[in-house]
């Protein structure tokens, strides 16, 4: 596997080693060991969700607050997302920035998120199966997130406005306030 940090520190883009022949494919999709050998990062993941979603289907931007704080590793299993992540530690150099990329099943990267970051993805293909590890619990109580529209954070999501699909909660969710 390769793994390059984004320009916001702390995300990483995991590139896996695919192994083809006429049959079909494999590759390691985590590697414990590799991952804190590349990245100096030492996650302990106790928590795999999936979702499926049509294209126009956004999730986000969500966090948890406090000591329920998540890092995750997110990939796409089936489809294709665009899936973003905006940095909100107050403490970062890259604080209120955001950064995206492509994930899908062709391309087969994940990225890694750290604890501080806001994150959300816009489904650009129907049927999109997406996976992502968290080294923390969900917790109701510590649940946060950001308008995906917002003004300040300027986000191209790669749909048309009339695509986008949001669940209830994701249209009450506040603006960005910067600090």
């Amino acid at each position: 596997m390769t793994v390059k940090e984004t320009e916001l520190k702390g995300c990483f883009i995991i590139e896996p080693k695919i192994f083809d022949d006429g049959r079909g494919y494999f590759f390691e999709s985590f590697n414990q060991n590799k991952f804190q050998e590349l990245t100096g990062l030492n996650p302990i993941f106790v928590q795999d969700n999936q979702s499926m979603s049509q294209r126009g289907v956004l999730r986000g931007l969500h966090l948890q607050r406090g000591t329920f704080a998540q890092a995750k590793l997110v990939r796409v299993i089936k489809g294709k997302v665009l899936d973003v992540v905006v940095d909100l530690r107050p403490e970062s150099s890259t604080y209120g920035r955001s950064f995206s990329i492509v994930l899908s099943e062709e391309n087969k990267k994940q990225l890694f998120v750290s604890r501080g970051f806001a994150h959300g993805f816009s489904v650009l293909e129907d049927n999109t199966i997406f996976s992502y590890k968290c080294d923390n619990y969900y917790n109701k109580e510590s649940e946060d997130g950001i308008i995906y529209n917002d003004a300040e954070l300027n986000i191209d999501w790669m749909l048309e406005e009339s695509e986008i699909q949001l669940s209830e909660k994701d249209k009450l969710l506040p603006n960005f306030k910067p600090l």
